[in-house]
């Protein structure tokens, strides 16, 4: 049995995620690491694929992902694209970006269409009811076609830095039970 602790990667989303965030206190507490993209302000998405595919490659052993709004998005088209999938415990996917929507769209052009295949890891997505990036239906839409249990967050914005959270204790309870119940996956 492979004893090499799960390496946990944050994903942030469009612009990065700034000192407030959850994302960003999560790192500065527990040691996560951010996957650092070349450009948080003009995402390309084969661009982040790549670098999450090596990012995941590189690391010592198996990956939890931490993903925030266009993150998820992320996870979804690369899981849905590479072979290092294996390497992957489980992902804590947090108010996805709906970039099909146009008024969302315009901003991030070539992230569209969103990748529907069920991830081949288990996952949770944690949607909010007012989330102004996705509806709420379009984030249980989204947890239903990647296979993830869904946890009703409430009223509570784009889950970040604005929503109030400061250390989001609730999200941290639920990386811990995913890194806790998720099967230890070959990293070969």
């Amino acid at each position: 049995m492979n004893s090499t602790p799960d390496t946990v990667l944050v994903l942030p989303g469009w612009q990065s995620s700034g000192p407030a965030h959850w994302q960003s206190r999560w790192e500065a507490q527990h040691g996560f690491a951010r996957v650092e993209q070349h450009d948080w302000m003009r995402p390309l998405r084969g661009d982040w694929t790549a670098r999450l595919e090596e990012t995941v490659v590189d690391a010592p052993g198996p990956v939890v992902l931490v993903a925030h709004s266009l993150g998820c998005i992320l996870t979804a088209w690369w899981s849905a694209h590479s072979s290092h999938t294996h390497r992957v415990k489980g992902a804590l996917l947090v108010a996805p970006g709906d970039v099909e929507r146009e008024d969302i769209a315009g901003y991030l052009p070539g992230w569209s269409p969103i990748a529907r295949q069920p991830l081949p890891f288990p996952a949770v997505l944690v949607g909010s009811r007012n989330d102004p990036y996705c509806s709420f239906e379009r984030a249980q839409g989204m947890a239903q076609t990647w296979g993830a249990r869904f946890i009703d967050y409430g009223e509570c914005g784009h889950i970040n830095a604005e929503s109030g959270l400061a250390d989001w204790p609730e999200g941290q309870a639920l990386l811990a039970g995913l890194r806790s119940s998720a099967m230890p996956l070959s990293t070969s």
